[in-house]
């Protein structure tokens, strides 16, 4: 074993004749290496579990892209424009819809929402997987009703549950003896939540037949065009395609164009909170200055006699830079436990609980990525290094004349 490594492990693990005060700082100077990487490591992982959890969510409940009309009227062509869009590559599925506000009413409440018509085959988005009451089931139900879907919060305003006959009005303009509203009436299939207001609050789903009824809609008429793209990786690039291949008087929006809103408070925690809580490692990794500057002068007597048995400066510097060093591995090392126990008691336990309200989840999502590890040991362990560097040079530069006869 090479000497300095030597001296530099017999130091770090102490002796009996090792005062207790060093003892204490040394424990102190690991634990602050520690809390600081394990605070670092699991805000991370929480970070990133919020945005694949919302990302999740709002992939899965709304579609990659839409085309709609800059008019704001409705696409009057859509079958043709549908056969258009899908032959452009990187396009998975694409469906017409029909959206519109309407008044929504069971024997209990009535609110207003809007309502989705899109086909009773199937929905390009991931919605059905959000249905925690129910089916989802827009075909027509032994009550002889066609069926719908609402949002919980919609659901509990109205109070309706599974089963129960909702009436929709629909009106053009403000309702008149002769401007009366168009009436459907729905049996409740099923009820969704996927954790953000905004849709459980907001949204109904039901055939696109029985709502372009409603709204008087051509038989080839939608009001948007959602489409879904084969890699969700590649959103931005096919709606750029899209976008370029459509053109005025169409307008397309990508999901992210959409729900910027989400997206950007979502990017903000990534950015920030690791910023914050790094400089926990900051801190611990300078506490490390005054850790072994104490080091130094414990063992300025032993510095003395290595310098008179031989040892050069250098081998001093390194063999103190190696004990900061050692302190900041354990350190790191104890980190990654706390870190590692964290995610196994909160997927189990789930112990930190959120209100989904706020936070769109009901508790904090942990996600840990193995590049994180590799990042946050990396900079505890140059930081330390640093750190230990300015005392280990004052130890260096001792003089072993003045050392043995100090006291004298």
């Amino acid at each position: 074993m090479k000497f300095t490594w030597y001296i530099a492990g017999k130091y770090f693990r102490g002796n009996k004749r090792e005062s207790r005060f060093l003892s204490f700082i040394k424990i102190m100077a690991i634990a602050g290496v520690a809390i600081g990487s394990a605070g670092l490591l699991i805000a991370l992982s929480i970070v990133h579990g919020f945005k694949s959890t919302i990302n999740e969510k709002i992939v899965g409940f709304a579609p990659h892209v839409t085309v709609s009309s800059y008019t704001g009227e409705p696409l009057f062509r859509a079958d043709t424009l549908q056969t258009y869009i899908s032959n452009i590559p990187g396009v998975a599925e694409s469906q017409p819809v029909i959206i519109g506000q309407v008044m929504v009413q069971s024997v209990r409440d009535v609110s207003g929402t809007v309502i989705k018509g899109v086909p009773a085959s199937g929905d390009v988005t991931n919605l059905r997987t959000y249905v925690i009451s129910g089916t989802f089931d827009l075909s027509m139900q032994e009550s002889g009703l066609p069926g719908i879907i609402l949002g919980t919060a919609l659901a509990r305003t109205i109070g309706a549950d599974v089963g129960s006959r909702v009436t929709l009005y629909a009106v053009d303009g403000l309702p008149t003896p002769f401007n009366s509203p168009e009436i459907q009436q729905f049996t409740l299939t099923g009820i969704y939540q996927t954790g953000i207001a905004r849709f459980d609050d907001n949204f109904a789903l039901a055939d696109i037949q029985h709502v372009k009824n409603l709204f008087n809609y051509n038989p080839r008429h939608a009001s948007t065009l959602e489409i879904n793209v084969e890699n969700p990786n590649q959103i931005e690039e096919v709606y750029a395609s899209i976008r370029d291949n459509t053109g005025f008087p169409y307008v397309t929006e990508s999901i992210y164009q959409r729900y910027r809103n989400i997206f950007a408070w979502i990017d903000l925690q990534e950015e920030t909170i690791p910023l914050v809580i790094g400089v926990m490692i900051i801190v611990a990794a300078f506490n490390l200055i005054g850790t072994v500057l104490m080091m130094v002068l414990e063992r300025i007597k032993d510095i003395g006699i290595l310098k008179t048995i031989g040892a050069k400066s250098k081998a001093i510097r390194q063999i103190f830079i190696l004990e900061g060093l050692f302190v900041a591995i354990t350190g790191l090392v104890i980190g990654i436990g706390i870190s590692l126990l964290f995610y196994w008691l909160q997927i189990t336990f789930q112990i930190i609980p959120l209100s989904e309200e706020n936070y769109y989840m009901s508790t904090a999502p942990v996600e840990p990525h193995f590049f994180d590890f590799i990042i946050v040991g990396a900079i505890t362990i140059l930081l330390c290094t640093l750190a230990s560097w300015l005392p280990a040079r004052l130890a260096a530069k001792t003089d072993p004349v003045k050392v043995l006869s100090f006291g004298k």
